[in-house]
């Protein structure tokens, strides 16, 4: 028997299912909406049971999440997966596509600290006299110094 498969082969609860993934019971009832877990099967009481394959999808998501992937992506990817095909050329066309946004947003950021190691330098060194109005910036050409 699987490591995953609970007590007598009935499959996992939710909250069973939660604990092995490492996420929140809600997450799972948001995933089964989502469409990225398939509707699992239910006991006579209504309960949810899950299988192995739950577990696969669940890591398969998360592997998704870690690469920045959103969810709509991990979608598409599961469902091109559940036909049995390779996933492989789509993969490779999203994380191409997420390596150039985080390429994008590194730019921007290393942007953004030239634009504050500035301010930074801008700032007076022994005085710090009232700003000019709608400035945080001392009103003083070379700062102060």
């Amino acid at each position: 028997m699987s490591q995953t498969t609970a007590i007598g082969g009935r499959g996992l609860r939710v909250a069973e299912l939660a604990a092995v993934a490492g996420v929140a019971a809600d997450t799972i009832r948001y995933y089964e909406r989502a469409g990225l877990l398939p509707a699992p099967h239910r006991t006579a009481a209504g309960y949810r049971t899950y299988d192995d394959a739950a577990v696969d999808r669940l890591k398969f998501i998360q592997g998704g999440q870690r690469l920045g992937l959103r969810l709509r992506e991990i979608r598409d990817l599961l469902a091109i997966r559940d036909t049995g095909a390779c996933p492989c050329e789509p993969a490779g066309q999203l994380l191409r596509r997420r390596m150039d946004e985080l390429d994008a947003e590194m730019a921007r950021l290393a942007a953004l600290r030239v634009e504050l190691a500035a301010m930074v330098e801008a700032l007076p060194s022994e005085h710090c006299p009232d700003p000019a109005p709608g400035t945080w910036l001392s009103p003083v050409p070379d700062g102060g110094r």
